[in-house]
């Protein structure tokens, strides 16, 4: 059983997830709303919320932090100029999970997590 379990493996190595997570945050941080798999969406929006966190302080270390979890300049660079300083005064909360669907070819549960 896995109650009070960190974290979701979704079926993957941790260097698969780390690599899932990382080009699904990247995605979010360009296009600002993505779809997915609903299990992905929970699973990013807990990633996700930690990169604006640490992007919210908006100096050259939050910029090397970003980009340590990120490997992308452009997105590090929208997510620390663009996107963090609009949620300075917000204590969390900086998406929304939408259901949508359920996926015609596996019956999966699809999601729609955007930028708030």
């Amino acid at each position: 059983m896995r109650h009070k379990h960190g974290y979701r493996k979704l079926s993957r190595t941790s260097a698969h997830r780390a690599a899932l997570l990382k080009n699904l945050s990247i995605a979010l941080t360009r296009e600002g709303r993505i779809e997915t798999t609903l299990p992905k969406a929970k699973e990013l929006r807990s990633y996700y919320e930690k990169l604006i966190t640490k992007a919210s302080a908006g100096d050259f270390n939050a910029h090397r932090a970003v980009f340590a979890m990120l490997q992308d300049k452009e997105a590090t660079n929208k997510l620390v100029t663009e996107i963090a300083p609009e949620y300075k005064e917000r204590n969390g909360g900086y998406t929304r999970i939408i259901k949508t669907r359920t996926r015609r070819g596996d019956a999966a549960p699809m999601a729609i997590i955007e930028l708030v």
